[in-house]
């Protein structure tokens, strides 16, 4: 059975049959993804790790499938009703559902209008119906035959209604009938909504005023205004069904019934078939479709939702910086924290420089604001993008000013911030804060480090995705945490300074582990080699083959432990400098880099006994052992002044921030309390059929406003000039 599904899953996903095979193998010993994709590449040929998570997500279902497919056919072939054309058919369905279908006929019933019909003897009447006598008179008389009191068959019309109920659900049973229906339903078939009684008033704020009456073709309906829909209709607001020419998908199973044959009872027949299709095909069918509509749906959100929060993830770090983190507030205060160039926590303090906060108070605030910072000396500040955001930044812009002082700030997206400071982690981390001091905290280290800030979060919760509280919640967090894995493991953790949370999503690591090698520390102190990680409680061998390269220890004695080099490929590591007549200490100059550069790396790599991919991979963390990932990645950008809407005309050129990306466009900082649209027909003059194939998260842009509403403080923009 697995060759056939391993041929398969080549065939589908365009991979060599030998690679599909390995990966599985691998997967199948107890190897991460992150960890296959990484120090595997000779076996898989280099497959990404969404490659490779897609071999495993096919595998499993293609298995289900086949698992599903013997279980069909041996439960077929017990009832003694197995033929090989039945067989044949069953073995060649590519979808569990119509695997269904073919088995349909078979299961065992609940009590319907069908079995009833047999129970009262009317199966042969049934029989002759299908044959198409050759008038109605000549029906009523053989239905008449059927009459009997005992079993409640009063008349030849009973009689005849009785058949006609068995002959409806077999119509309903036939697998040729469904998927015709189903096919053509899905090809020309509209998708439409109604308002529903009292749904206006349930949309106060008029959000789905486009699907009160709403109609678009299956084929062609996006995503997003499936999930719309999905979101309205749960909501009591709309009703949604699923329309198609009925008459067509009537003829056709006439036609089939009848052989294409003239017939006097054709109407009688009609009637039966808009029965079946009303009572039994079309609810389990619309069911069918809608369930499709909305998994693609789902899965095409959390595409751009993963991408979003890869994007996010793997922004480039601001180092070396002391930070102020603010997290605004009106009635509250705005809580401050400063955190020195390593995260650390070093002071806090709350100002209330907005009403209702009294005007002696407000000036407190102002001159509290400038002693703290001259009094810490920091290089930058961070502001929350949440309530009173903007009155905050025109507050700290007007202060500085004043004051003479020449800091820079950034508005940093804090969704999210507010879940992390009422969780557990942050309560162990920060356990005589109150909520929104642990929040200030997070902003001014998310400036820092993205990554090790935002994986304390729940993924959900950062907001950069559409739809996405609409999601299947499993479905959803098991892509996301795939996200972060790949996003972690990409970047490589300091075993010494990385949280529970960073460290728990290293490959082969669990919270348990992460907790072990953080109680590690403190029992032990600083980790000295890669290798002394094999000496933390429960980080069995097969943990260690696949944690340990994606760990780092920056000023370990041993370079290559800065580096990603696993410590399988030391060795191959040590004969390279060797054979380039090389120390440790020439590793990162660019006398290493010019010498290897002119190497010939396919005889170097068999000297040394390693594949050439590899090779490759230690000879680039050679060339730069302190590399990050990140740095290609686009810096935040750094102001120094507000804007307002006021100060916005049209054709105005701005840049910006791209904060998030949906399937109709993105929505971009230009520094204003409402983040700017640009749809996806403004962001190129090309055609372009996703923003994610232009546009990532954090990404800096050059827009140009195209149209300004004061009133509800929105602006659209245009990626180029008309």
């Amino acid at each position: 059975m697995y060759e056939k599904i391993t041929k398969n899953l080549a065939t589908k996903l365009k991979i060599q049959d030998k690679y599909v095979v390995n990966v599985l193998n691998l997967l199948e010993e107890g190897n991460t993804i992150a960890f296959i994709a990484r120090y595997r590449k000779e076996l898989t040929n280099s497959l990404d790790e969404v490659a490779i998570k897609q071999i495993q997500d096919e595998f499993n279902y293609l298995k289900s499938l086949e698992e599903r497919k013997e279980e069909v056919i041996r439960l077929i072939s017990e009832k003694g009703l197995l033929t090989d054309e039945l067989k044949k058919d069953i073995l060649a369905q590519e979808k569990l559902q119509r695997v269904e279908d073919l088995y349909r006929p078979f299961k065992e019933k609940k009590r319907t209008k069908a079995t009833i019909a047999k129970e009262k003897g009317l199966e042969k009447l049934a029989n002759y119906i299908l044959k198409l006598p050759k008038s109605l008179e000549d029906l009523n008389k053989e239905a008449a035959k059927y009459i009997n009191a005992e079993k409640e068959v009063n008349t030849a019309e009973e009689a005849i209604n009785y058949a006609l109920d068995i002959i409806a659900e077999n119509i309903s049973d036939s697998a040729k009938y469904r998927e015709y229906v189903l096919e053509n339903t899905r090809k020309f078939g509209q998708i439409t909504s109604v308002l529903k009684k009292g749904g206006e008033e349930k949309d106060e704020n008029a959000t789905y005023k486009n699907y009160y009456e709403f109609g678009e073709q299956i084929s062609k309906i996006a995503s997003h205004r499936i999930l719309a829909l999905n979101r309205a209709e749960k909501e009591g607001i709309i009703r949604v069904s699923i329309e198609n020419d009925k008459d067509r998908l009537h003829n056709y199973i006439l036609r089939g019934l009848t052989k294409n044959r003239q017939t006097a009872i054709s109407n009688l027949l009609l009637e039966c078939i808009a029965d079946s299709m009303k009572r039994l095909i079309y609810p389990s069918i619309e069911r069918e479709i809608r369930s499709d509509l909305t998994k693609k749906a789902e899965e095409d959100s959390v595409v751009i939702f993963s991408e979003n929060l890869k994007q996010l993830l793997m922004q480039s770090p601001l180092k070396n910086k002391k930070v102020l983190g603010i997290d605004p507030a009106f009635r509250t205060g705005c809580k401050m924290a400063i955190v020195d160039e390593y995260g650390n926590f070093i002071d806090k303090m709350v100002i209330y420089p907005h009403k209702p906060a009294s005007a002696d108070k407000q000036e407190k605030s102002k001159k509290d604001l400038v002693k703290f910072i001259n009094k810490h000396n920091i290089n930058l500040i961070a502001i929350g993008n949440g309530t009173a955001s903007r009155e905050t930044e025109k507050f700290v812009v007007d202060n500085l000013k004043e004051a003479g002082l020449k800091i820079d700030y950034v508005i940093v997206n804090e969704a999210g911030a507010s879940v992390y400071s009422a969780s557990e982690v942050a309560r162990e981390e920060f356990p005589d804060f109150n909520v929104e001091e642990r929040s200030a905290v997070s902003i001014a280290r998310r400036i820092q480090d993205p990554l090790s800030e935002l994986v304390k979060i729940d993924p959900k919760s950062i907001g950069v995705g559409q739809y996405q509280h609409d999601i299947t919640p499993k479905f959803l967090e098991k892509e996301l945490t795939f996200v972060v894995e790949t996003a972690v493991n990409k970047v490589g953790v300091n075993v010494n300074t990385a949280s529970v949370s960073l460290l728990s999503y290293v490959s082969g690591v669990n919270k348990q582990i992460a907790k072990n090698i953080v109680a590690y520390r403190q029992e032990n102190g600083k980790i000295e080699t890669i290798k002394e990680i094999a000496k933390v409680p429960r980080l069995g061998k097969k943990t260690f083959e696949q944690c340990v390269g994606f760990f780092r220890i920056p000023d370990s004695k041993n370079i290559f432990d800065a580096t990603g080099i696993h410590p399988e490929s030391y060795k191959a590591a040590e004969n390279l400098l060797k054979e380039l007549k090389l120390s440790t200490k020439e590793v990162g100059t660019e006398e290493f880099a010019t010498i290897i550069d002119g190497v010939d790396k396919k005889a170097l790599a068999e000297k040394i006994g390693v594949g050439l991919e590899t090779l490759e991979d230690i000879i680039k963390d050679l060339k730069q052992p302190l590399r990050d990932a990140r740095e290609s990645f686009a810096k935040p950008l750094l102001k120094s002044d507000i804007l307002t809407i006021d100060d916005l005309q049209i054709g105005v050129k701005l840049a910006g921030t791209v904060r998030n990306i949906t399937q109709f466009g993105a929505f971009i900082d230009i520094g204003l309390k409402q983040d700017a649209m640009v749809h996806i027909s403004k962001i190129s003059k090309n055609y372009i059929k996703n923003p994610l194939d232009v546009l990532s998260v954090g990404q800096i842009v050059d827009v140009y406003v195209i149209d300004i509403d004061k009133e509800r403080g929105r602006v659209a923009l245009a990626m180029f000039k008309d």
